[in-house]
């Protein structure tokens, strides 16, 4: 099994709104960045776990865990010019974007902040690619021993 990070703004898609999606479950859409993409696409495989990360937002961090339930696919929303992930220059029959799906597995009891994330950086922590100076990728791999320190983190108090 791999582990990954995947990053979501939650005014935009949230871990609470995956929460409410039929069997928590939904399409992990709209990433356009071609890194991210080719894990999406020939990375991630089913059965993965992945921490769910909000961005862009008061308390940045970690809220919970998602499991890919079905591997990478073309991103149908790169070809509906009424989507606002629309790319004029995506082709159906060369897709440029892909997306995994993925079903909520747990939300975490507290955020675990990027800030208390860099208290470890320089440790149990070191290498993880969330912390690397100007990083700015949806997508990203964990290691299997980061990836049980921050879950340990999900459960202190």
């Amino acid at each position: 099994m791999n582990y990954w990070l995947m990053k979501s703004e939650p005014e935009s898609f949230s871990i609470d709104a995956l929460a409410r999606a039929p069997r928590k479950t939904t399409s992990w859409d709209g990433v356009r960045n071609y890194q991210a993409r080719n894990m999406l696409r020939d990375e991630m495989k089913r059965g993965d776990r992945a921490f769910f990360y909000h961005s862009n937002c008061d308390e940045p961090g970690i809220v919970g865990i998602v499991e890919i339930v079905r591997e990478g696919y073309p991103d149908h929303t790169a070809f509906d010019p009424e989507d606002h992930h629309f790319d004029p220059q995506s082709d159906p029959d060369a897709p440029r974007w892909y997306m995994v799906d993925v079903k909520l597995v747990e939300k975490f009891p507290r955020v675990v902040s990027l800030r208390e994330l860099k208290l470890h950086a320089d440790g149990r922590l070191s290498g993880l690619r969330l912390l690397a100076r100007g990083n700015r990728l949806s997508v990203m791999p964990v290691s299997a021993p980061q990836w049980k320190f921050i879950t340990s983190l999900s459960q202190a108090k």
